[in-house]
């Protein structure tokens, strides 16, 4: 008798590690990967369908490019259909909204945050033949394409080139926090193409940041859960999920947590209180 096959279908957790998990930073699925995301609020979402539609909408462009065109002119193209034509633009009534992070729910209202927009124009970008890459510009992701004539820069809430006056402009005020060791820095440093895992990590960290300030730890959880994945050395982010482990009244992950941050990052500031707070743990 043959036997029935049998598999199980990967929790969307094991879907997002199978992605990540090892991989060389030049062979991660960004795009994908970054789609999962959403299975924090949206377990059921079909990441493939959502890739399917990308993929149609690279089609609708292909069809509007003039035959020979220029760099300038497919980038002209690409915008023109991705702000004018879609209508995609920042979500300024409710910047703050998960949502705006969740690539399937940017590409259905048109509405998100710089680096969703981003990861929707860049693949749009690659398929009309562009160079183009994410940077990880502090404050405000950006997009810069590179052209016969040299980079060009550009905001993805708006598709606008951005001029080096403006870049340093917007650096200012980060430049101003950091202290005067940053004036130092050329602003080339700053465009320098993001990496896919420091994307990913700057997804999350932006939905950790909503949740925690809103005190949703079980939202919270899920999103430390893919970023100690996605980073396994990071042991701040184990601290992280151990206190919102805490916060969820879960005091044996809490304390597994806490402890191996302790185990990696003994030197600290924060060790002691961390300490006490296991100490505090494993009493109650």
């Amino acid at each position: 008798l043959a036997m029935p096959l049998s598999y199980s279908v990967p929790t969307p957790l094991e879907y997002f590690a199978a992605l990540v998990q090892g991989a060389q930073e030049e062979s991660i699925a960004l795009l994908e990967a970054a789609a999962c995301i959403a299975h924090v609020e949206y377990p059921d979402v079909d990441v493939q369908q959502f890739l399917d539609d990308m993929d149609r909408l690279q089609a609708r462009l292909q069809r509007r490019m003039p035959a020979g065109a220029t760099p300038l002119q497919r980038l002209n193209a690409l915008n023109r259909f991705f702000y004018g034509e879609l209508g995609f633009g920042g979500n300024l009534n409710d910047y703050y909204a998960p949502d705006n992070s969740y690539l399937h729910m940017v590409l259905r209202t048109r509405r998100g945050i710089p680096i969703s927009l981003a990861l929707l124009w860049l693949e749009l970008a690659q398929g009309a033949g562009l160079q183009a890459q994410g940077v990880s510009f502090p404050g405000h992701f950006l997009v810069k394409v590179l052209m016969p004539a040299g980079q060009v820069v550009l905001d993805p809430m708006t598709g606008h080139a951005l001029s080096r006056e403006a870049l340093g402009e917007r650096l200012e005020p980060f430049r101003l926090r950091q202290g005067a060791a940053q004036e130092e820095v050329p602003l080339g440093l700053y465009l320098q193409a993001a990496p896919a895992r420091d994307v990913l990590a700057r997804m999350l960290r932006n939905l950790k940041e909503i949740h925690g300030a809103r005190q949703d730890w079980r939202r919270q959880v899920a999103v430390q859960d893919r970023l100690v994945t996605l980073l396994p050395d990071a042991w701040g982010e184990w601290r992280d999920r151990g206190l919102a482990h805490a916060a969820l009244g879960d005091a044996r992950l809490a304390v597994q947590d806490l402890e191996r941050y302790l185990a990696h990052a003994a030197d600290a500031g924060d060790a002691q209180a961390i300490a006490l707070r296991v100490k505090a743990l494993r009493g109650s």
